[in-house]
């Protein structure tokens, strides 16, 4: 599970690096998702949201790279958001 943030938006994405395939991925972009600002409260809605997603698909455990960011903040609330939904890492 990867993390890409800028100033306006949230990615997340689980790769499997075997195959070189994006097997699940939500952004701040979908329209569903379009009124979520990039904050803590934000991250953390857009991280539970990721989870389900990820159990519909039969993921469970991932591997999270924060993608040099450090982990706090926004980082730390998506990571946070997406264990509440039941995802191990």
């Amino acid at each position: 599970m990867t993390v890409t943030r800028s100033n306006t938006n949230l990615y997340v994405q689980v790769i499997n690096d075997e195959e070189g395939k994006t097997l699940a991925s939500i952004s701040t972009l979908e329209k569903e998702f379009a009124d979520i600002k990039p904050n803590t409260e934000g991250a953390a809605k857009l991280g539970e949201a990721f989870g389900k997603r990820l159990q519909d698909k039969s993921i469970t455990t991932v591997v999270f790279d924060r993608n040099g960011y450090l982990y706090h903040g926004v980082v730390k609330a998506l990571a946070d958001g997406t264990r509440k939904a039941g995802i191990i890492f």
